[in-house]
């Protein structure tokens, strides 16, 4: 935050409403106003000469209430080019579905996402379970457990009863309720919106409409397929995932460990998991990455491919505390397609392995490897 505050006029810090915003925002010395409140707004308007005049930093929470001070910002940043570190905005909608962000601070502003906690910034050596059943967000539960599940079904009934609403979502409540339940059905399976639109009577164009919003709101993710020339047909469809395993969990009624490790549907659980802590540690870290998973007509499959900084990482997630050396073959084999420069098995063992350019480790250990430091490491042992 602070090097792109350094860098450029205006900064818009976005994520899921209660991840951490707010809190991170004002650690910075600055003029806050919250613009969902009507007397934040006036507050800002009567003061706006004095403000874009000021040296100091202004922090405007929850922007896109308030579309009307995108032109102000624009005009007071065009004014003085070249002075950096003015404004911080922060939004729990992604900018796909802020029309004012693209249409007017194209050039001047930077994109930082937050991400609810990251298992690395827990201490803790049971906050793993924690977090994986209550989730990342500060107040569900993965701080003061008898919080969870009520916090997120709470959290949910709001967005869908209030927020989901104001940002657009042309969906009923009772509809986008519903939807939530079936997205949580098929968490981690190959995204198909006319099955999910049969069950609900309405056409995929509808459904995928509706899940744009959902992705908006950082809700859900879409996990996009591989595309690679391997003489293998592969799968083109992308992958659904809840981004917060406390929510999936809430949605499934799920309220202790005990309970979650007895579902049927807990490896999918762990994977979506595994994988929303990869890349949200990976955004955090300031590194430009790309996405993507692989499966092929014949059952090959990688859970996660990531390609940063020239490097292409196989990610495989399993839920075991002993991996099989025939996972790491079949990795090495599948990664072979691809010319994956490094290959990691991700599970719960105690113990980590490192080999020449696959690894077997637990995810505290990998995310450890994906702060600048570590892959600064990583980058060297390769070269």
């Amino acid at each position: 935050m602070r090097q792109r505050l350094a860098e450029y006029p205006a900064v818009a810090l976005v994520g899921p409403r209660q991840c951490g915003k707010t809190t991170l925002a004002h650690s910075f010395d600055g003029d806050y106003f919250d613009l969902e409140q009507p007397e934040e707004r006036l507050r800002l308007d009567l003061s706006w000469p004095t403000l874009a005049a000021s040296p100091r930093l202004v922090i405007l929470d929850e922007a896109q209430a308030w579309p009307e001070v995108f032109p102000r910002l624009r005009g007071a940043i065009d004014v003085d080019r070249k002075r950096n570190g003015r404004f911080l905005l922060l939004g729990s909608v992604a900018p796909s579905l802020m029309e004012q962000v693209s249409e007017s601070l194209a050039g001047r502003l930077s994109l930082v996402e937050l991400a609810p906690f990251v298992l690395t910034e827990l201490p803790a050596k049971a906050a793993q379970d924690r977090l994986w059943l209550c989730g990342g967000y500060p107040d569900g539960g993965v701080l003061e457990p008898k919080r969870f599940p009520q916090w997120q079904e709470d959290y949910l009934s709001l967005l869908i009863q209030r927020d989901l609403p104001a940002w657009g979502l042309p969906a009923r409540p009772q509809v986008t309720r519903r939807l939530a339940h079936m997205l949580a059905a098929v968490h981690g399976q190959i995204w198909n919106a006319s099955q999910i639109g049969q069950s609900m009577g309405l056409n995929y164009q509808t459904i995928n409409s509706y899940v744009e919003y959902l992705e908006g709101a950082f809700l859900v993710r879409r996990l996009p397929p591989f595309h690679a020339n391997i003489r293998k047909r592969l799968v083109k469809s992308p992958k659904l995932y809840w981004r917060d395993s406390g929510l999936l969990h809430a949605l499934l009624q799920v309220d202790s460990q005990q309970a979650l490790l007895s579902r049927p549907w807990v490896g999918a659980s762990w994977e979506g998991f595994v994988i929303e802590q990869t890349l949200s540690a990976l955004s955090s870290a300031g590194t430009r990455f790309e996405a993507f998973y692989l499966r092929t007509s014949d059952q090959h499959e990688i859970d996660l491919i990531v390609e940063q900084n020239g490097e292409r990482w196989a990610i495989e997630v399993k839920l075991t505390a002993h991996p099989d050396p025939s996972d790491l073959e079949r990795l090495d084999k599948t990664a072979d397609l691809i010319g994956a420069d490094w290959r990691f098995l991700i599970s719960q063992t105690p113990r980590n392995v490192e080999g020449a350019t696959t690894v077997s480790c637990n995810l505290r250990w990998f995310l450890a490897q994906v702060s600048p430091a570590g892959l600064a490491r990583t980058k060297k042992k390769r070269v």
